[in-house]
């Protein structure tokens, strides 16, 4: 693959070893996070320059990608003098991993198309060890001549990249998947403090139930943790409640129902209120068992 100069903006848990990975793929990598500190800590980790606004750091690039925390965060360093949009050359893509909503990815397609710029939506999933094992899954919004140029650049921090339609389409999808993870995880924790309370050695438990239909990532990478009550790493509960908070916002708009999906936000919100915002999701199972 050809190198490119590329910007990447927000460097979290997810865009720091994302970042990572197109610099050891051989572009010219630049970066933003509002600490400065965690820019100067990557271009310790990985060959790269730091630079004080996302304007700057977009300067060049052929490529700018960003992961910031929600619509807020996006508007933030898409806007204005010290923006995104401001720094961007001519030809080149913008293409944001934020999970936010819908409406935000097609109102920032407009901004950057005004400006004769490609734009994609490309929420991610995957969690932290994605992130950092290049193993990432990628739901994508926007135009497939746009998709194609930018697919070959991400695919060196994903697995899957996947163009699921029209811009905001990315973050539709990625709303599905975490409505799909929501209910997921709360019958895990039912069935987890069930074996336990029933006298079975719920480790054994996992082993043999993730063999069969009940098997899920979800079970495979956080089935004995959750036994072992450990919760101090992963995707954290603060982030699903945001994540969760888009999805029932879009479900009001499209005329879906979601009574689970309202129910487990709700339980989500009682663990951030036992004081485990950072947690890990799968600590929903502390709900039942503290």
């Amino acid at each position: 693959m050809s190198s490119f100069t590329v910007a990447f903006i927000g460097l979290g848990v997810m865009g720091y070893p994302m970042a990572g990975h197109l610099s050891n793929a051989s572009h010219t990598t630049r970066v933003y996070n509002r600490t400065a500190s965690k820019s100067e800590q990557w271009t310790k980790d990985y060959a790269g320059s730091a630079h004080p606004t996302p304007r700057e750091t977009a300067e060049g690039a052929d490529f700018v990608f960003s992961c910031v925390g929600n619509d807020d965060d996006l508007r933030s360093v898409v806007y204005g003098d010290d923006g995104i949009l401001a720094g961007l050359k001519d030809d080149a893509i913008y293409v944001d991993h934020t999970t936010a909503s819908a409406d935000v990815a097609r109102e920032i397609e407009t901004a950057v198309k005004e400006k004769g710029f490609g734009f994609l939506d490309a929420p991610v999933s995957g969690g932290q060890a994605g992130a950092e094992n290049g193993a990432l899954t990628v739901m994508v919004g926007g135009e497939q001549t746009i998709f194609d140029t930018a697919q070959p650049v991400m695919d060196v921090y994903a697995k899957v990249v996947t163009l699921m339609g029209a811009a905001g389409a990315g973050q539709l999808t990625k709303m599905s998947n975490q409505i799909c993870i929501a209910g997921l995880v709360q019958g895990l924790s039912e069935g987890l403090n069930f074996a336990v309370n029933a006298g079975l050695d719920g480790k054994q438990v996992v082993d043999v139930i993730s063999k069969g239909a009940a098997g899920s990532w979800q079970m495979e990478n956080r089935g004995n943790t959750m036994i072992d009550d450990e919760f101090d790493f992963g995707f954290a509960v603060d982030w699903m409640c945001k994540d969760l908070d888009i999805g029932l916002a879009e479900a009001g708009n499209n005329g879906s129902s979601l009574p689970i999906t309202e129910i487990v936000n709700g339980y989500y919100r009682e663990v951030q209120e036992m004081g485990g915002g950072r947690w890990d999701t799968s600590s929903l199972i502390r709900r039942l068992t503290k």
